[in-house]
């Protein structure tokens, strides 16, 4: 919301901290989201994470619908559903690739009324009601840093791709 401004009209990533995303080819899952959003002509993108069903209620998950060409877009988002029956869930990891036309939606953004916090998802709900957002499902390996677990797995799989021992 503070970077409005400078972003303009250019496209721009919005990506949060609390996860990790590796891969061992040497690929990056933002580059693929750049093409993947070109290819199709959306105008913006989301990266989404394939986990197995039985941790879906771990996560936001994304629902999608059909696009052009096999494309899946995003249709809403499921918050932590507790009776997750697919056998693999999308979920959201906060990884988009956004047009700076986003703009009014930013500013139009109010804290929730629970917890005071900036939810891009709102914003994500709002573009989508007058735009198509693609959903991109990444190749890296997905680590949730968002809890010791998480992070304690992700620290050894960087040390495993890195060659780091004790």
């Amino acid at each position: 919301m503070i970077a409005v401004d400078f972003i303009g009209d250019d496209d721009f990533f919005l990506v949060t901290g609390d996860d990790l995303l590796l891969r061992g080819d040497g690929g990056s899952d933002l580059a693929d989201l750049v093409s993947r959003r070109a290819v199709t002509g959306n105008s913006a993108a989301m990266a989404a994470a394939v986990v197995d069903g039985s941790q879906a209620r771990l996560y936001g998950v994304v629902s999608t619908r059909e696009g052009g060409a096999g494309t899946r877009l995003y249709a809403g988002m499921v918050e932590k559903p507790q009776d997750w029956r697919e056998p693999v869930a999308l979920v959201n990891i906060s990884r988009y690739l956004l047009p700076g036309a986003i703009a009014p939606y930013f500013r139009a953004l109010r804290p929730d009324q629970e917890t005071g916090e900036f939810q891009t998802t709102d914003v994500i709900n709002a573009y989508v009601a007058d735009h198509d957002v693609l959903v991109s499902p990444v190749s890296g390996d997905y680590y949730d840093c968002g809890n010791v677990s998480g992070w304690l797995a992700a620290n050894n799989a960087v040390a495993r791709l890195t060659g780091i021992t004790s």
